[in-house]
């Protein structure tokens, strides 16, 4: 059994606000707890792992000294902002291993993570925090063992930094994350009419790209719940928003359908996307399907599987 929460769920920047009360404004953070071995794993420290910070003080600490784990899907902004107010990183006896990708081979996961925690930025220190803290970088891997029975895998998603989707899977449960990403295409001229067009590479390019969506799909396939992207709409995203890294709703619902994804949760809301808008949007993409349970993530939520 793997138990999932919802702390942050939205994109871009935190939008709290009475628009954005119901699926709520924080930015990304996914809680992971396998009680039946007693291990617990973050997936990003956007703003909402301040709220989580909080709960695991009044739930957790009273038990013992916490020890988690925090996978981060890539380094942008959004990604890491909370982790300067995740409290449990200032008491002694905690211990926090950091794990995720870099882009920069000179800059260590650390020096990226805890950057933001220069005097300049923020009030205390990286060195000043009381916790025991480990980073580790990781990489594309189809099989890594955290012990316990878990298994992780990570592929490299699209995204204008390198950005890792995850995949665990414990007693023959999956849970997979493939956000920040959007749909692999043809970066090569496909217009006859241009001048520069060149009718190999063009076909080359639909290759690659086409094998890429492909790859992602094998990745989260049969997955029991899917957090993927799907900042915008379709037509939203083919309106300036190509190449951004985030998806399309409707490329998402239709490759977790490809994929045969038992559940799917729609993620990484634009911060502008009103609880009136998702509720429409819910009427509109969350059709009742005996194959593929679909639902926006909202902060609170749980889902067990």
């Amino acid at each position: 059994m793997i138990q999932v929460r919802f702390w942050g769920v939205r994109g871009s920047i935190p939008c709290p606000g009475p628009k954005t009360m119901k699926y709520g404004g924080n930015t990304a953070c996914i809680e992971l707890r396998f009680p039946e071995v007693n291990r617990h794993i973050i997936i990003d420290a956007g703003s909402g792992i301040r709220e989580l910070a909080n709960h695991m003080l009044a739930h957790d600490l009273p038990r013992g000294p916490i020890s988690t784990e925090i996978y981060l899907s890539h380094t942008h902004w959004d990604h890491i902002m909370g982790f300067p107010f995740f409290i449990p990183a200032y008491i002694p006896g905690t211990t926090i291993k950091v794990f995720g990708p870099v882009t920069y081979e000179d800059d260590p996961l650390e020096e990226v993570v805890g950057g933001q925690m220069k005097y300049r930025y923020f009030p205390v220190n990286m060195g000043e925090l009381a916790a025991s803290i480990e980073y580790v970088r990781l990489k594309e891997d189809p099989h890594i063992d955290l012990g316990d029975g878990i298994v992780l895998s990570t592929a490299i998603i699209n995204h204008p930094i390198t950005a890792l989707g995850y995949r665990f899977s414990f007693r023959g449960s999956v849970f997979c994350t493939a956000y920040d990403t959007e749909p692999f295409r043809n970066l090569f001229i496909t217009d006859p009419d241009d001048p520069a067009y060149d009718e190999l590479m063009a076909h080359e390019g639909e290759l690659a790209a086409r094998e890429q969506n492909q790859v992602l799909e094998s990745f989260f396939a049969g997955a029991d719940l899917l957090v993927h992207d799907a900042q915008y709409t379709r037509a939203e995203y083919e309106d300036g928003k190509i190449g951004w890294g985030h998806s399309p709703i409707e490329d998402a619902i239709a490759a977790a359908r490809r994929a045969g994804v038992k559940r799917l949760a729609l993620f990484h809301h634009d911060p502008e996307r009103s609880d009136d808008e998702l509720d429409r949007m819910s009427g509109q993409y969350c059709t009742a399907d005996d194959a593929i349970e679909i639902f926006f993530a909202r902060e609170g939520m749980e889902v067990v599987i």
